[in-house]
């Protein structure tokens, strides 16, 4: 076969293929295959407990029932709990909306059984929300985009969305699964209205959600509501319908005040906890003087022997949790001071950004395994299943944060044009294109701030997660928009899905030559 006979050839099975899957439909179909046999086909994959579970257990009616269950932390995935039979007196040690997510898993899981609690039940929810948006996002990126650059769109996204780095999380109670999909959710939905697809009230409810899910997940997720809420005013004006432009207001009200409960809903233990780390692991750490370092916040110099120390250490100087403690260093900072003090010292700042940006790239986190004890692995092992994207990224991204700074500046510089052009044509969808994609990467960039003002060094790689994620949508984006041709110029109203006519010529070509 020729080469033009080989062109025509697969042209016409793209033709015929796009006839009944759409590359969307293909990207969700391909990640939902993978996330199934990964995590419901033995050996299960998920995610050992790295000490963190017990915050979200008890207080939603479930407990540790496994006899050796200690032995098993950090090394082996466990699937099933206990559930609560009568009265619980546990309550909720944190604020998160991933109860939501529990409950519902505990309500369906009592219709099969009320003493075990199989954690497959919530994975099989999360599945199903993932793969919805996945469907989304790659039909935001491919609709009315010819099927020569769909479907290679469509098979990246599966090799990097079905990656099971991401999707272990699913079989764990980590929020980080929430944080992944709520996070995809927003993002396809704003492009989504961005491209003038689905009804624009439905978007609305689903970017709102999405958004306050996200932003409600954890509490180092309090500055994402804000960020939505102020980047997001673009939104009220794409619509003149009063009603429209009320319930968009009104709803960035409500991120905002998302945010801000978040934060000020963070237990006093959790505070004290990451003011410890931001101490030990951060100011203290990296500072060519501990005691000169901590005269700037008015501890006395003798705290300098907590440095590098952290607040679980069996055997330390001071207790952590003494009065001495709250008294003399706890009170004595906080996230604005800790800020205060890395903008007066930029090049300790430096030295912290370029830390963070070694693990900012990091999916899995290299502390915790994949297997269930009985799978017969080794303590800790992790899982190379359907994992290429996940171990390319971490072997090859560069880890400084330069590097962060200058993708930072090529993706805004590249979408700059349209954005000046949809302003000078006064089109007011066209502009969102942008500010969403800032959006992002302010959220990802508030995950990096926040892990070492907020902990120093302390778990970055699992802390950072909110910028991985960021990071893999907006470059998929913008790299999707590169083969479509469409990063300096927005989407025309009626784009075809091929060119004029050419469908139909298509179409009849490959009927005359079966």
């Amino acid at each position: 076969m020729s080469v033009n006979g080989t062109k025509i050839y697969v042209r016409c099975k793209l033709v015929s293929l796009s006839r009944y899957v759409s590359p969307a439909l293909l990207a969700a179909a391909g990640v939902f295959l993978i996330t199934a046999i990964a995590l419901f086909v033995p050996p299960y994959i998920g995610m050992a407990d790295n000490g963190d579970y017990f915050r979200v257990l008890y207080s939603n009616g479930l407990y540790f029932n496994a006899p050796d269950y200690d032995s098993q932390y950090l090394g082996y995935f466990v699937k099933e709990y206990g559930i609560f039979q009568y009265y619980n007196e546990n309550g909720a040690t944190l604020s998160s909306s991933q109860s939501l997510f529990i409950r519902l898993a505990v309500w369906i899981n009592k219709l099969v059984d009320h003493q075990v609690f199989d954690i497959r039940v919530q994975t099989a929810i999360f599945t199903i929300l993932y793969t919805i948006a996945v469907y989304l996002f790659i039909e935001c990126i491919t609709w009315k985009t010819p099927a020569k650059y769909g479907y290679p769109i469509a098979l990246i996204a599966i090799f990097i969305f079905g990656d099971t780095a991401y999707t272990a999380f699913f079989s764990s109670f980590f929020s980080e699964s929430i944080v992944l999909i709520m996070m995809m959710f927003m993002f396809a939905s704003g492009l989504l209205l961005y491209r003038n697809r689905y009804n624009d009230y439905f978007l609305l409810a689903v970017f709102v959600f999405s958004g306050l899910l996200l932003t409600t997940s954890k509490q180092q997720n309090a500055p994402v509501g804000t960020i939505i809420a102020v980047t997001g005013i673009i939104l009220i004006f794409i619509r003149k319908e009063k009603i429209f432009r009320i319930l968009m207001a009104s709803s960035l009200v409500s991120l905002l005040l998302a945010g801000l409960g978040t934060y000020f809903l963070i237990p006093k233990e959790f505070v004290n906890i990451n003011k410890y780390h931001a101490m030990t692991r951060g100011v203290m750490m990296e500072a060519p003087d501990p005691e000169i370092a901590l005269r700037n916040f008015g501890i006395n110099r003798q705290f300098a022997v907590l440095d590098r120390s952290i607040y679980y250490d069996p055997y330390t100087t001071v207790d952590v949790d003494s009065e001495i403690l709250e008294k003399h260093f706890y009170s004595q900072s906080g996230f604005g001071s800790i800020l205060g003090y890395y903008i007066t010292h930029p090049g300790q700042a430096g030295k912290m950004l370029d830390m963070a940006a070694k693990n900012a790239f990091t999916i899995r986190p290299p502390a915790m395994g994949n297997y269930e004890k009985s799978a017969g692995k080794s303590f800790g092992a992790q899982t190379k299943f359907f994992s290429g994207y996940s171990m390319i990224k971490q072997a090859l991204a560069p880890k400084t944060f330069g590097f962060v700074v200058i993708w930072i500046c090529l993706v805004i510089g590249l979408y700059m044009p349209s954005f000046i052009s949809a302003i000078k044509t006064r089109h007011k969808r066209h502009v969102l294109r942008l500010p969403l994609i800032v959006t992002m990467i302010l959220i990802g960039l508030s995950g990096v701030m926040v892990s070492i003002i907020g902990a120093g060094d302390a778990d970055l790689s699992k802390h950072e997660f909110l910028f991985t994620a960021a990071f893999d949508m907006v470059t998929f984006v913008a790299l999707s928009d590169a083969t479509r041709r469409r990063l300096w110029r927005n989407e025309q109203e009626q784009e075809p899905i091929l060119y004029p006519g050419e469908e139909t010529r298509w179409r009849l070509a490959c009927s005359q030559k079966k």
